[in-house]
């Protein structure tokens, strides 16, 4: 398989975690982190899931419970180290710069993300992986199945004003 490929199967991980956000009223993020072994992978039966999480801001009153932020916590403990190197993150939209930050923080690899947010991204507005302040600078992949996710939260919020 290809690295394209391993990415296109954690990222439909990541839209049915963010399928259950929306369930729940959240909006829809959902995020996966793996870990590579030795940097090379075949397929993804080789990866190892450190974490997995959804939006889930509403249901527990919590600004910082973004996907990224949960599924960072569950890998960090998972890993037993807060520096995540040998890892990709999946996530279906964009890191806001909260989540931005403590990804290249936990020295993730790669990040990898579906839907670009050219209000309030971490990347593509705010520049923080390629920040001269920041001290870990981690590959950037976005668009991986980007029409899936685009539709996701496009029909979530195309549903929550039309309430």
């Amino acid at each position: 398989m290809t690295i394209q490929e391993i990415d296109g199967h954690f990222m439909a991980m990541a839209l049915r975690e963010a399928e259950k956000a929306a369930d729940d009223g959240e909006v829809p993020a959902g995020c996966v982190i793996v870990e590579i072994p030795d940097g090379e992978i075949s397929m993804p039966a080789q990866c190892r899931i450190l974490g997995r999480a959804h939006n889930q801001t509403e249901g527990l009153v919590d600004a910082t419970a973004h996907a990224e932020m949960l599924a960072l916590s569950q890998a960090f403990a998972a890993k037993g180290n807060w520096r995540l190197a040998g890892c990709r993150l999946y996530v279906t939209k964009e890191p806001c710069p909260m989540c931005a930050g403590a990804i290249a923080l936990g020295r993730l690899d790669a990040v990898v993300w579906g839907a670009s947010d050219p209000k309030r991204g971490g990347s593509t507005v705010f520049d923080i992986f390629r920040h001269p302040g920041m001290n870990h600078h981690p590959e950037i992949v976005p668009g991986v199945m980007e029409a899936q996710c685009v539709a996701l939260l496009k029909g979530f919020f195309k549903a929550r004003r039309e309430i």
